[in-house]
């Protein structure tokens, strides 16, 4: 019994020796002013103080208490013991009973209580009967359980929410490590895309020519720069680091001209052009149309075999539509699934916009997107 009594929470234990003290002095003090009554006994003191007492197991059996209480006080009426306050225990009891879900259970020992209370006023103490004195005990039961209910729609209402709460949170997590990966994936594979071929190149060309194989080395240094710059920020977001994070602007479509230049190292030419008004734009949409430019110039770079693409920015009215199309041998068998293409998908439809890839007019892939200029969704 001590060891069960050890996990009840220490505000339910004084409250319940609170209780059993002021139904014992309560009841004395009822039976001084009901003499007719029954005269208390150790009894009718047992009846006042258990009743309470077991109010502390409410957490680990409340059915059980529930049911205790209620027999006790039919026991407590069939002797004929003073009305007092002794139906406080029954009464909150029954509350919390509800409260905490055990609904028949509770409205089964009042209906039960009640019943006993009518039978022994009624037949073993064969008192005067009034409907409105039955009516009133009835409504008085009533109120109890429905404020049980009500504590009880309460606390279900604030768990839902919380659980909302902690659904909303953890969908909100997922939605930033999602977003993080797909910049740390769109910086690692670009960079090392171009470190990847300038390599490459010059390893091909160090013995016949070492000047250019010195230009390709270069690109190479320059691009692993970048992207342990780019990198350093994503780890400063991770970490959430005190330290400054780079000052060199990111995210903006100004970066497109080092893409091209990059690009160039690598043996590829990009043209860029603009069509229509250009016009301040979010910072979520100029991100995502450098990504998916970069994506695209890097699936170029690795897997098309291209000379030449051409990046075309449109500002087109509520939108800007990004082109990029090269001249290389087109859609490669088994690559259509990679986490790049997946990755622009999800950038565009973030804003509310689309993407479409086919093949390009003269060769190779022709990729579109039509981000809308309203902003992130």
């Amino acid at each position: 019994m001590l060891s069960a009594l050890r996990g009840v929470p220490r505000p339910l234990v004084l409250g319940s020796f609170a209780l059993a003290v002021f139904q014992v002095v309560g009841t004395i003090g009822a039976s001084r002013n009901q003499q007719a009554q029954h005269t208390l006994d150790a009894l009718a003191i047992a009846i006042a103080v258990v009743g309470p007492l077991a109010l502390m197991l409410l957490t680990l059996a409340p059915r059980a208490v529930i049911v205790f209480i209620a027999a006790t006080i039919v026991v407590y009426l069939w002797r004929g013991y003073a009305y007092g306050p002794v139906f406080a225990g029954l009464a909150i009891a029954a509350a919390a009973v509800v409260a905490r879900g055990h609904r028949l259970a509770a409205w089964l020992a009042m209906a039960g209580a009640l019943l006993g209370f009518l039978a022994v006023h009624a037949l073993v103490r064969d008192e005067s009967w009034s409907w409105a004195w039955a009516s009133g005990v009835a409504a008085w039961s009533l109120l109890v359980l429905l404020v049980g209910e009500v504590v009880r729609i309460r606390r279900e209402r604030v768990v839902a929410s919380r659980r909302a709460r902690r659904e909303a949170d953890r969908r909100h997590a997922n939605e930033e490590r999602l977003q993080i990966a797909r910049e740390l994936h769109d910086v690692v594979a670009h960079h090392l895309s171009l470190i990847n071929v300038q390599a490459g190149v010059a390893l091909h060309i160090v013995d016949r020519r070492p000047e250019q194989a010195r230009t390709a080395l270069e690109a190479i240094k320059d691009a692993s720069k970048d992207a342990l710059v780019e990198l350093r920020s994503l780890v400063g977001v991770l970490r959430d680091a005190d330290d400054e994070a780079p000052r060199r602007p990111r995210g903006t479509l100004a970066s497109l001209d080092d893409l091209v230049a990059r690009s160039a190292h690598a043996g590829l030419t990009v043209n860029r052009s603009v069509e229509g008004r250009a016009r301040p734009l979010s910072s979520a949409v100029k991100l995502a149309a450098l990504r998916i430019v970069q994506e695209a110039v890097t699936n170029v770079v690795r897997h098309a075999g291209a000379q030449r693409a051409e990046i075309v920015l449109e500002y087109a009215p509520g939108s800007l539509v990004v082109v990029v199309e090269d001249d290389g041998r087109g859609m490669v068998a088994g690559r259509e699934g990679g986490a790049g293409l997946a990755g622009m998908q999800e950038r565009a439809e973030a804003l509310g916009g689309s993407l479409e890839i086919s093949a390009g007019a003269v060769g190779g892939v022709h990729v579109k997107a039509v981000l809308p200029t309203g902003g992130e969704r």
